[in-house]
Formats: C-alpha cells, structure tokens, sequence
C-alpha cells in the first residue's frame, strides 16, 4: 500500500513527540535545489536544511565518498585511530589556519564542546579561580537546545521547564561592542556571538561589529568564540562570516554544511596555546571522527572549494536581495542578510508570516518562519540564477497579491 502525505503526517503525530511544527509537506527525495513529496510535485528548496545543505540535495561527489566509505569501515570509536579522521582534520587545518579540531557530530554538540574548551583555558591558562568564570553572549542568539545552551538563550519557551539552568552565562544586547567591553571583568573567561543571528532573525548586526568585538577581546585577554554553523562554510559570501571584518576567534564552531547535508558533522576548532588544555579523558564522543564522518567532511569541504560556493553566494545573493527589496508589497518591513542569508520580516500587523509560507509552498517554494514574521530565504549555494529568476517571479506574486 501507497502511504500519501496525509498518512505520513498522521504517523509522525501519533508515534513522534511535538517538538517540531513541521510545514505539512512530506519529501521523499530531493536533487539539488529541488526536493519532491511523495505525491511526486516538485518544489524548490529555500531553506536548505537551515544551511546544512550547502551544497545541494544529494550532491554526486559527497554521496560516492560516503558510499565508498560504507564498504571499507564505518565506525572504529577514537579508542583507535582510523586512516580518515586525520586527512579530514589536516583538510580543516588547511583551509581554516587553526591548529587543531575537536570532532563532533551535531552543532550543537560543537557549541558544548567550544564552551568546555574555553573553561578549562580559562582556569588552567588565565588563572580564572576555578568554577567561577563567566562567558558573554548576545540577546535572541541561537545556540543548540541542550541544557546548557538553554541556559543562555534569552527566548522564554527555550527555557520553561527545563531548568534548574547551567551558571556562568552573562548577556548583553547583540550588535553593541560598547555593552560587551562593560560587561568584561576579573571572572570573563570569554564572547561567544553568531556573526549573524539565524533563528533569532536573521539579525545582522552593524558594520565593524565584529572588528571591534576581536579589538576588545584582544585588549582585555578574553576568548572571542564566534558559532559559524549556520554562516560559515560560503553562506554569506566568504568561506567564514568573519572574514567580512578580520575578526578570527580564538574558537571556531562549525557544523550542519560541514557534513554536506548527508551525515551529522561538527567540529570546534582552536590553536594550540588553547586546544592544548584538553587532555585523554576530558572530552569525547563514540561516533565524533568516525570515518563516514571524516570522509564526508573531506568531500563536503571540497566541493565548496572547487564549486566557488562561497563566491557564488556573494553574486547571487546580492541579486536575490536586491530583487527581494524591490518588491512593492504592503506586508513586507524590511529585507536584510548577507550572502544567501536573507530574512524578509513582515510588518507586525499581520501577526505572523505562515500565510506566506503556505502560499509560497503553493507556488512550489519551501520556506520557514523564525521569531513568528521572518521567512528566511536560504537556498542551497549551488542554486543558478535561472533558478533564482523563477523563484522571484513567485515570492513577488505571493508579497503583492491581497490575503
């Protein structure tokens, strides 16, 4: 028997718990920028698997590196070495400058193991008395959702419920250098930030933001750690997002585009002055590093590099947002971003922007709402500009049409 759509959402609510609302879309294959449900209509894909599909749906040389992979070993556990993991580090090396990367799997896993890094810095290196360090981070960011990370999110409903919360956390409003050299005292051990923020709206802060954060950091003997999940890896036009303003951080977190969109790869990457503190014993994960993992990290990191992604996310992006602003559509508030990051915000009067959303996706354009009346509009970097044409021609018939 043939399940349809409607099978497959009546499956996933009655055996799966709510923490997603998903769009009442169900995919059942997808090449490129292009995704089909199961009832075979096509649609273009605009948020990519909130940037871990970079490089697009399925892409020929990741799929053979991991397919290849699958017939020699899959999973060794860093109680032994395996011949990938050190070609994928030495691959992360060369491109990013940092001396050494942690492996993990998920972001948010990165962002827990950045923050175990920069502790242990801080009280071995810094002589932060220990237990009593204080890491800086930014209103509406947007880390993971483990208890830690929940514990320094400013969004309410990440919060109800799971607490007691983890200590040493200290916010400040994002986008304010100033608020950030106040906030640092005897006990910081460091800043962690988003270049932009993704789930919080694709808020993208003033030019020389992150210049100046890297100038106080530096100043004050603070670790600057930048989350590039979500914008590095050529989504905004540069292989990192702080490239646009030379703000290297002590502590760089990459993941989701890291794992081509076909396997779960992260890293937390430093140089050794820093990584150095962590020692056998203090840090680890049975699956971080394996050699699908590390094989598809290679490949991914590749395609970036020989496709020019990031240089056509710069182009493209400039067009896309250009076209996006000259829309002349009563709903929309503003159109901001970087590179193929772009959120348009609808005016507060209409209350939230699923209307939108369902009639793009009517129009064969997938999207998603963030913080209720932002659509982020981030397709895979592979997308032409053909394919761009024909998604403007629809995203302006949707803005420009009465509800």
């Amino acid at each position: 028997m043939t399940l349809t759509s409607k099978d497959h959402i009546e499956l996933h609510e009655k055996y799966g718990a709510h923490n997603y609302a998903p769009l009442d879309v169900v995919l059942s294959r997808g090449e490129g920028v292009w995704v089909w449900d199961v009832e075979g209509n096509k649609y273009l894909d605009m948020l990519a698997a909130y940037s871990a599909v970079n490089q697009g749906h399925r892409h020929p040389k990741i799929l053979k590196a991991m397919q290849e992979q699958l017939e020699r070993i899959t999973l060794t556990s860093r109680a032994f070495y395996n011949d990938r993991l050190g070609l994928f580090l030495k691959k992360l090396h060369d491109i990013t400058g940092y001396d050494k990367a942690l492996p993990m799997n998920s972001g948010a896993e990165a962002v827990e193991t950045a923050l175990k890094i920069a502790r242990k810095w801080a009280y071995v290196k810094k002589g932060i008395p220990l237990n009593d360090g204080e890491i800086i981070v930014a209103l509406n960011n947007f880390h993971g959702r483990t208890i830690t990370v929940v514990s320094f999110s400013s969004e309410p409903q990440y919060r109800y419920g799971f607490g007691p919360f983890t200590p040493g956390f200290v916010f400040v409003p994002f986008g304010d250098a100033d608020a950030i050299e106040k906030a640092i005292n005897w006990k910081t051990i460091g800043v962690m930030l988003e270049p932009i923020q993704g789930e919080g709206g694709i808020n993208v802060p003033p030019d020389g933001y992150l210049r100046r954060v890297r100038q106080i950091t530096e100043e004050r003997g603070v670790l600057l750690i930048l989350d590039e999940i979500q914008t590095g890896l050529g989504r905004t036009g540069k292989m990192f997002a702080f490239e646009w303003e030379d703000a290297r951080p002590d502590i760089l977190i990459l993941g989701k585009a890291l794992g081509g969109g076909v396997y779960p790869v992260s890293a937390a990457l430093a140089d050794n002055h820093i990584m150095e503190v962590i020692k056998p014993g203090d840090h680890g994960s049975t699956f971080g590093g394996n050699p699908v993992a590390a094989a598809v990290g290679i490949a991914a990191l590749d395609v970036i590099i020989e496709e020019k992604l990031p240089e056509r996310a710069l182009q493209l992006g400039s067009y896309f947002m250009e076209k996006l602003k000259e829309i002349e559509s009563p709903y929309i508030k503003e159109v901001r971003g970087k590179g193929l990051m772009i959120g348009v915000e609808i005016k507060p009067e209409y209350k939230n922007a699923k209307p939108f959303i369902k009639r793009l996706k009517e129009k064969g354009i997938l999207v998603k709402e963030t913080h209720e009346r932002v659509i982020r509009f981030a397709p895979p970097l592979v997308i032409t500009k053909e394919e761009l044409d024909w998604a403007i021609e629809r995203i302006r018939e949707v803005f420009t049409q009465s509800l």
